[in-house]
């Protein structure tokens, strides 16, 4: 019995002293700066992040020499199905969080366990906007087009295709308004790569400012005051 309960102790003391360390980290890798690469090319295309308190989106034109979005996530997917957009932004993270809990009143012991083991999927969750105002929640970049071409090919990398080569609608009521639509994605959400981690991984690929690690919002915000 002695030996059973030292046993159990010893679990939980790992288990808070893992949580400990987390939040250490969590809180110290973000202060460490990533440096935006240094570029002679002129910084044509306009891109944003943008965050609503928790999750960091990316946000990208919807047209431009190099792509259109809107022919990759047609407008028709969206429940508005309006077409006077300029912007799309991306998303990524657990598709259980994104189509199961639209509130954090909704949230399940599973669904917070899932995500945090590597258990459950992931999924793109894309909305459009006519435009963007710069604020403490919306950060304005100014990329080139190599950097745009290589934010483009992170972003197009993380969605799952079909046998066509097409991105995969998720066909959901799930979601958040009228110009938005989540698609299937690759790898899973976890505590030690979040949407967030997804984002700032995001930002390192188009050669720009970014933390060295962060599972938070706030880590990637502080380095754009």
């Amino acid at each position: 019995m002695k030996k059973k309960l030292l046993v159990i102790i010893k679990i939980i003391g790992f288990i808070i002293g893992v949580v400990f360390l987390y939040i250490i980290l969590g809180l110290l890798l973000p202060l460490i700066p990533v440096k935006a690469k240094k570029t002679d090319d002129p910084k044509i295309i306009e891109a944003y992040i943008l965050t609503n308190g928790v999750h960091t989106d990316l946000v990208l034109p919807i047209k431009t020499k190099y792509i259109d979005w809107s022919e990759k996530l047609p407008f028709e997917n969206t429940k508005g199905k309006e077409t006077d957009f300029n912007y799309i932004s991306f998303g990524w993270g657990d598709k259980g969080f994104y189509l199961d809990t639209p509130t954090w009143a909704d949230l399940k012991f599973s669904t917070a366990f899932k995500a945090a083991f590597w258990l459950s999927e992931s999924a793109m969750h894309c909305t459009y906007y006519k435009k963007m105002t710069v604020a403490d929640d919306c950060k304005k970049i100014m990329l080139t087009e190599k950097q745009y071409q290589n934010l483009i090919k992170f972003i197009d990398d993380k969605f799952d295709k079909d046998s066509a080569g097409k991105y995969i609608l998720i066909k959901t009521d799930a979601v958040y308004g009228n110009n938005d639509a989540f698609y299937d994605a690759k790898g899973s959400y976890n505590f030690t790569y979040t949407c967030n981690t997804w984002a700032n991984d995001g930002l390192k690929a188009a050669g720009q400012k970014a933390a060295l690690w962060t599972p938070t919002d706030f880590g990637i915000f502080r380095h754009y005051k």
